[in-house]
């Protein structure tokens, strides 16, 4: 397995936010995050692909099958965890995880993951393009069912947040497509690089926060225990509960594939800017944060190496001499 620099920045960022809680004073985060979170909306709409948007687009049951289980599955199995928590729907570490499991997919990865594998490519890019859409408007609605009485979550400023960083970004980068959509195709991996920096900042400032108003001494280590292993369940459960329904919908290996790598996954760079989006600059951001994280972390290690197996597996198949 490849060295992750992503995530090794992350941690990274947790550490020094562990020891340099209060930042350096010469550098506006909020300002820099803010913004950030505007261009990286704005790239998204300069590489939407309308083509390999169109080449995917027929495919209706495998769009509805990732969508259902991204948008109302996740957040379902998140419900059933409820009793784990004392307060239940109350419990900042039970919203935290159903934050999680309200988010959209993720782009890059999943298509990366499926053309691994050997899965359908043009699915795959209009799914994990589709998510990243619904996501804008979905991921508040869900979280707004449960947040509406508490004073950390004003839906009307959500709105308008949403609308001025996320939505109207978007729209220029769909606007100005024609002009300079191949250009940003081209620089994918410039755009990534910019992408990861403010994810990694947002995550620094977020975790500051949280040291500096001691927020983790309310979390004790068997609190942290528990939100890993229903992570991990909740990853498992929808993986190999996507397979059953796969072959129960006699889907080609391609599409049990698509489905299964797109189905699972959650980003990490919707998060992290949901989070900013909902809560604004909140001490408990890092908390809501936290499960992404984990979840972010075993969805690369473990899909990788479910990848791995489907293409072995399938060049053996076409190559019996592989």
């Amino acid at each position: 397995m490849k060295f992750n620099g992503f995530i090794a920045a992350l941690l990274f960022s947790i550490l020094v936010s562990w020891f340099l809680p209060q930042g350096p004073e010469v550098l506006p985060l909020k300002t820099i995050t803010d913004i950030g979170i505007g261009f990286i909306f704005f790239f998204y709409g300069l590489k939407l692909s309308p083509a390999e948007f169109k080449a995917g687009f027929s495919n209706y049951r495998i769009h509805i099958l990732i969508q259902l289980t991204t948008f109302v599955i996740f957040p379902m199995i998140v419900l059933a965890f409820t009793p784990f928590f004392e307060e239940g729907t109350s419990s900042q570490l039970w919203l935290s995880l159903f934050f999680l499991g309200a988010l959209p997919s993720t782009v890059s990865s999943s298509i990366v993951m499926v053309s691994l594998a050997r899965g359908d490519i043009p699915t795959a890019i209009f799914n994990a393009s589709l998510s990243g859409l619904i996501g804008i408007v979905a991921t508040p609605l869900w979280m707004s069912l449960f947040m509406a009485a508490s004073s950390d979550f004003q839906f009307g400023a959500v709105v308008q947040k949403l609308f001025i960083q996320i939505i109207l970004p978007l729209l220029i980068g769909l606007f100005l497509q024609k002009y300079l959509g191949n250009s940003a195709r081209k620089n994918s991996k410039k755009i990534s690089f910019f992408d990861k920096s403010v994810i990694v900042l947002i995550v620094y400032s977020s975790f500051s926060s949280a040291f500096s108003s001691d927020l983790f001494t309310t979390v004790g280590l068997p609190d942290l225990l528990k939100l890993t292993a229903l992570v991990t369940v909740l990853f498992f459960a929808v993986y190999f509960g996507l397979g059953i329904v796969s072959r129960w919908m006699k889907l080609s290996t391609e599409d049990e594939i698509t489905a299964r790598f797109c189905g699972t996954k959650k980003s990490l760079v919707h998060g992290s800017v949901m989070v900013k989006v909902i809560f604004g600059n909140s001490a408990a951001n890092a908390l809501y944060l936290l499960p992404i994280m984990l979840y972010h972390i075993l969805q690369l290690l473990v899909i990788a190496v479910f990848a791995e197996k489907y293409r072995t597996r399938r060049l053996s198949v076409t190559d019996p001499d592989v």
